[in-house]
């Protein structure tokens, strides 16, 4: 599997990744002096206006009485479980370190994907390393970086599990 046969999903989730870490950094200096509630908001409305403009953009708006009832009970389930979610995670921000509380907050397997992003990733990485070696080999080189230290080619070309 070369890079250009990764699914796309994987860079939809490595985004993901990256906008969440910016997602704690960001609040963490936006709580100063404003009350967390207050904050989540804030931070709710503006996803509300961005969405909103993206699907109207992309034609993807439809009637959301249209869903199935158990699409649209399940989508405000989880519209309340981020919701509580969010209230809780910009508390802890506003009383703790974000470096304490991110990773903590990544712990959750109820993020959607979470899992997957992490074997995406993993996999991912086993690809580019795999294909590093395939190059160090035409140069006659038996090792390549990988990681915090070297790893023989056999080992960088098979998935993290």
């Amino acid at each position: 599997m070369s890079l250009t046969d990764t699914p796309t999903w994987v860079a939809w989730a490595v985004l993901s990744a990256c906008f969440a870490a910016l997602t704690a950094i960001f609040a963490k200096i936006g709580l100063e002096g404003i009350d967390s509630d207050f904050a989540t908001l804030i931070r709710t409305v503006v996803i509300l206006i961005v969405l909103t403009g993206f699907v109207a953009y992309a034609g993807k708006w439809s009637n959301p009485m249209e869903l199935r009832s158990k699409t649209l009970l399940f989508l405000v389930l989880s519209g309340l479980a981020t919701g509580a979610s969010w209230v809780c995670y910009f508390r802890a921000l506003k009383m703790g370190d974000a470096s304490k509380v991110a990773p903590i907050d990544k712990l959750s397997g109820s993020r959607p994907g979470s899992h997957a992003k992490s074997r995406a990733i993993a996999r991912a990485r086993a690809s580019r390393a795999s294909q590093w070696c395939a190059v160090r080999r035409w140069r006659r080189r038996a090792t390549a970086p990988f990681g915090d230290g070297y790893v023989s080619c056999a080992q960088a070309s098979s998935p993290a599990r």
